[in-house]
């Protein structure tokens, strides 16, 4: 079996890449290239059983240059230190392409939370706030939630982190929190909706007519829903559809909201009516306008990317797309809006969240996702003219976009001490 790649050796790779196309200076390379500070954890936990368990955890500051850290906390049994540095590499770069002032963070504990009760995840989380207290703070690294944490963990550490640090609330050290303690309208659909405006724009840039375009979405989940619901309400038709369970298939289309009717009702898009079975693999290749990848990392690879037929390939989940199908996609004229770009609604949320805590002062659903638009809008056509002046592929171009914006602020503010 070949060993699994290492997330951290792969930020370098693509760091390199960059660092070679845009003749970046060695030391700038170097200073990107090492996180500003990883710390690590020990967090005991006094279980249900009575038993005491250690768990590790960690938080990784890759570069704050452009503003405080920002980034998910996740919970997984396979978190590792260099899976955390990579994270927060490709933070500083997210936050840069959506030019929110934030430069990337990213945490983890080494846990199994589907084999914890709501108890032991309450008091190991609060320990792990207790453990990271002294690098976070509204002003210095603010995080959110990421892979099996959500709004209970964020309330916990705000709590947590407010009791240590003043004993009154502070709302703004964190996002992702329920509307109640401060968080904010728009945030649950931020990133489906954040990827439907980057569609928007680039059928624009493609001249493609909304209303004759037709849809494949692999991986009907969260950001898979609002996304095509969203894209359905530009004109689109959603022609096909999967989950982890199969796919469905439709060419004269399906409502997406009768679609969701029927997940909630049965747990999967399988068996819709009126349409006919499809795998996954057969969906990546369905004759369409736009393939929205929703679900898991390298599903467009080498094998299947020049059997893709849709025009734009807009990337919900983090990955979808091999660097060897990247070419081909290319090759082949497809747009690909990289996860960089097509997911970045929710950090950009996040940020407007922060931005009312801070302000004590909270905006309407409307108001957050005209922000949105404004934002994500300027985003993709920034790295729409970086991929025609450098004459590479949208994630390359995201890259050098990126790279670039946290470099100047590097030399902008100079090495001080």
């Amino acid at each position: 079996m070949s060993q699994p790649i290492n997330p951290f050796e792969m930020a370098l790779k693509q760091l390199d890449e960059v660092a070679k196309l845009i003749k970046l200076d060695k030391g700038m390379h170097q200073v990107l290239a090492h996180p500003k500070r990883v710390l690590t954890v020990s967090i005991p936990v006094k279980m249900d059983s009575g038993e005491i368990k250690v768990f590790t955890g960690f938080r990784s500051q890759h570069n704050d240059a452009r503003g405080p850290y920002k980034g998910g906390i996740r919970y997984h049994p396979q978190v590792t230190v260099d899976e955390v540095k990579a994270l927060s590499m490709w933070m500083t770069w997210k936050c840069a392409i959506a030019d929110i002032p934030y430069g990337g963070g990213k945490g983890g504990i080494i846990c199994n939370p589907k084999e914890m009760s709501k108890g032991e995840l309450e008091r190991m989380t609060r320990r792990y706030a207790y453990g990271i207290a002294d690098i976070i703070g509204p002003h210095t690294d603010i995080p959110a939630p990421d892979v099996y944490t959500g709004g209970n963990e964020m309330a916990w550490i705000m709590d947590t982190y407010s009791a240590l640090k003043g004993n009154y609330v502070q709302p703004e050290v964190i996002t992702g929190k329920p509307i109640p303690i401060g968080g904010s309208l728009g945030r649950n659909e931020a990133t489906g909706r954040g990827l439907s405006f980057t569609v928007r724009e680039a059928a624009k840039k493609l001249k493609i007519n909304m209303k004759n375009a037709t849809v494949a979405v692999q991986g009907f989940g969260n950001a898979g829903q609002f996304a095509s619901q969203l894209v359905e309400e530009q004109g689109a038709t959603v022609i096909a559809a999967s989950d982890s369970k199969g796919g469905v298939y439709n060419k004269a289309g399906m409502s997406v909201q009768a679609l969701r009717k029927h997940k909630e009702k049965t747990g999967s898009v399988v068996g819709f009516s009126g349409a006919k079975s499809i795998s996954n693999e057969d969906l990546l290749e369905t004759d369409c306008t736009i393939l929205i990848p929703a679900a898991l990392e390298n599903q467009i690879n080498a094998k299947n990317a020049k059997n893709v037929k849709a025009k734009i390939v807009a990337e919900a989940a983090n990955g979808p797309t091999t660097p060897d199908a990247d070419d081909v996609l290319y090759k082949n004229q497809a747009l690909v809006i990289p996860d960089i770009l097509a997911n970045g609604g929710g950090v950009t949320v996040s940020y407007f969240e922060w931005l009312q805590n801070l302000r004590r002062e909270y905006w309407s659903e409307a108001e957050v996702n005209q922000k949105l638009d404004k934002n994500i809008t300027k985003a993709f056509l920034d790295i729409y003219h970086t991929h025609e002046e450098y004459s590479v592929n949208m994630r390359k171009a995201s890259m050098v976009l990126a790279v670039n914006r946290v470099v100047e602020a590097i030399k902008i503010r100079g090495l001080w001490p």
